[in-house]
C-alpha cells in the first residue's frame, strides 16, 4: 500500500491516538474513516445545494418531476 506523509498539529495527533486506542484500531484506520465521512458530508452538501437550485426554478423542477414519473412508470415502481 502506498503511503504519504502529512503534517498535523500535535493536538490533532493526540486526538487521533486516543481515538485509535479507544477503538483498538490503527491510527490510519481512524484517519481513513474521518476523511471518508468528511468526503461523504461534502458530497451530500453539494448535492443538496444542486437540488435547492433545481427546486428554485419551477420549470426545471417540473421537468425533473416529469422525468422521475417516467422512470417510475418504466421501472414499475410508480407509487401513486
Amino acid at each position: 500500500m502506498a503511503s504519504a506523509t502529512v503534517r498535523i498539529r500535535p493536538e490533532t495527533h493526540e486526538r487521533l491516538r486516543q481515538l485509535a486506542e479507544q477503538r483498538d484500531v490503527p491510527m490510519q484506520d481512524v484517519l481513513d474513516a474521518a476523511v471518508e465521512r468528511l468526503w461523504r458530508e461534502s458530497l451530500l452538501a453539494a448535492l443538496n445545494e444542486d437540488y435547492e437550485a433545481l427546486r428554485a426554478d419551477p420549470g426545471r423542477w417540473r421537468e425533473e418531476l416529469e422525468e422521475r414519473a417516467l422512470w417510475d412508470a418504466a421501472s414499475g415502481s410508480d407509487t401513486e
